[in-house]
């Protein structure tokens, strides 16, 4: 059965932030599988903020280290916004990075599992890209 692990950027339990992904709170993991089950993995810490203070300028390539490295296992990074690194997530991983346009958690949910399929071609492109 096709699973995508998705990681949504939150402010609270139920929000995700109207900040920049790399500037929410925590990470909120789930499995989402092609039947519709969705279950939870764990909340994982932002540690990017600290870099925050280091940033030049937005879209720091600090930042986005970060972010990949404490999502390394994830294949759908998804946000209510994304911010500058939006395409340096794009290009240069093997990450895919999902635009909800919902701002609640459980309308963000809903909307990957109605994507599941566009969602899921573009991971497998993204995996046969970096076993190249």
């Amino acid at each position: 059965m096709r699973k995508l692990r998705v990681a949504f950027g939150l402010e609270d339990e139920l929000t995700l932030t109207g900040e920049h992904f790399g500037d929410a709170r925590f990470f909120r993991v789930y499995d989402i599988y092609e039947d519709g089950r969705v279950e939870f993995v764990e909340d994982r810490e932002n540690r990017t903020p600290e870099e925050e203070e280091h940033e030049e300028h937005h879209g720091d390539p600090r930042k986005f280290q970060a972010v990949i490295e404490t999502l390394r296992d994830c294949d759908i990074l998804a946000g209510f916004r994304m911010g500058p690194n939006f395409l340096r997530i794009r290009d240069n991983s093997d990450k895919v990075p999902y635009i909800t346009g919902k701002q609640k958690l459980r309308e963000a949910v809903a909307k990957i599992l109605l994507d599941f399929d566009k969602l899921w071609e573009q991971v497998r492109e993204k995996r046969a890209d970096s076993s190249k």
